[in-house]
């Protein structure tokens, strides 16, 4: 199971190297940019309820082999896009593996959860959170080194060609992904294959016994409003954890920090990494699940303001600080939001996958916020960069009211609906 969160972690958190790669390739806006993210975070909306009835009919492990090699044809899809540099094309190869990454996410997640008692599930967690980050910090270094080096001088240059040498510079710039992704597909495929022969349990979806607290006589999914509350925090949640991975390496760029920018994520990553550790050492046995999920809430309201308050490499390390905010959260919802619910379990685990595309949602709001605010400072005499250095801390301004509603499911929220009887 670890081994497949590490696979999660190196495909999603490419992401934050990818958007200022097709920022540059395809001429897009800021908030057309992170379209990169919806790609990948949509299909959890798309496809979590039909992964749910694929993995009922052919099983757990035939599942996981299939999201692999769905996920090695997106990868594969990479080579025309980038031979015809369009952008739709691009997004459909990352639709497609986020297609993949669902049927895996939809098998492993719950599994994890319910695998030992729920008092503990966010320790078990938060080790599957290592895997994942640790493959997301490495994939992220790994893709920004082959696709973001020299972009800077790039840029430059694009400025100053004709149209004809600057079709050549961007369709050369954008062969270079073709090699990685021939590489991950040929990886992707192996483990599919790999996964079918590995000698691991076949575990069948069995019904879940009813609590002896929360749950009377619920008759429908829609009479939990805990379950709810807790898929629109998981929802806001995903999507301030990619705004911190994805848009932080642009947002150095933004700021003239230069190459360095382009091993930004890995700190975000490494951050989660250390807490999730923390996490693991003091669930449950000294802090409870509940508690750690407002002690983040509460770091990463203080840090939105820490961000969007202070300048330059100061206000990168902030973003990056939020990977300490972030890590706790997923691994705490679940077990939060799972309790009390006896059979309708597995619905409601489809519902918090589908929470997952908040990581499509909110980037791109994030960049129409940056896009407006750029805009409205050009329009003053701001200069370009001036403006889009500015325009780019001000859009964070988006995480405030995501981390209240989460710091509320965590006070409040997540006991609505659930009496002792």
């Amino acid at each position: 199971m670890a081994g497949l969160f590490f696979i999660f972690g190196f495909v999603t958190w490419i992401n934050g190297a990818l958007i200022p790669f097709m920022k540059t390739i395809n001429e897009l806006t800021d908030a057309q940019s992170y379209l990169v993210a919806s790609a990948s975070y949509i299909s959890f909306v798309v496809m979590a309820l039909p992964a749910s009835y694929i993995i009922d009919k052919i099983g757990y492990k035939k599942g996981m082999s299939l999201g692999l090699i769905i996920m090695a044809f997106g990868a594969l899809l990479f080579i025309p896009a980038a031979n015809a540099r369009t952008y739709w094309m691009f997004l459909t190869a990352i639709f497609i593996q986020g297609i993949g990454m669902t049927l895996l996410q939809t098998a492993s997640n719950p599994y994890i959860t319910i695998l030992g008692p729920m008092e503990s599930a966010a320790k078990r967690i938060a080790i599957m959170g290592i895997a994942n980050k640790v493959a997301g910090a490495l994939g992220s270094f790994i893709f920004a080194t082959i696709l973001l080096s020299g972009i800077g001088e790039i840029k430059e240059k694009l400025s100053t060609v004709g149209i004809e040498e600057k079709e050549d510079l961007l369709n050369t710039m954008a062969d270079s992904v073709i090699t990685p992704y021939i590489v991950m597909a040929l990886v992707l495929f192996l483990l599919g294959i790999l996964i079918r022969k590995a000698p691991l349990p076949n575990v069948e979806a069995a019904p879940i016994e009813e609590p002896k607290e929360g749950e009377t006589s619920k008759t429908s999914v829609f009479q939990f409003p805990h379950l709810w509350l807790g898929v629109l925090a998981l929802f806001l949640y995903v999507g301030v954890e990619v705004i911190a991975g994805d848009t932080i390496i642009a947002y150095g760029h933004s700021l003239g920090l230069g190459e360095q920018s382009n091993s930004f994520t890995t700190y975000t990553l490494m951050a989660m990494v250390a807490t999730y550790a923390l996490g693991v050492l003091l669930i449950p046995k000294y802090i409870s699940q509940s508690f750690a999920l407002k002690v983040s809430a509460i770091l990463g309201i203080l840090l939105s303001f820490c961000i969007v308050f202070t300048t330059g490499f100061t206000s990168v390390l902030f973003v990056a600080a939020l990977g300490v905010a972030n890590a706790l959260v997923w691994p705490a919802i679940w077990p939060l939001t799972l309790k009390g619910l006896g059979r309708f379990t597995k619905t409601a685990s489809a519902l918090l996958i589908m929470a997952i595309s908040g990581g499509a949602v909110l980037p791109p709001l994030y960049g129409a916020l940056v896009d407006h605010k750029k805009e409205e400072l050009l329009a003053t005499g701001t200069n370009e960069f001036g403006a889009l250095a500015e325009a780019a801390s001000f859009g964070y301004w988006i995480l405030l009211p995501c981390y209240l509603i989460i710091l509320y499911y965590a006070f409040w929220g997540h006991k609505m609906g659930l009496k002792k009887v």
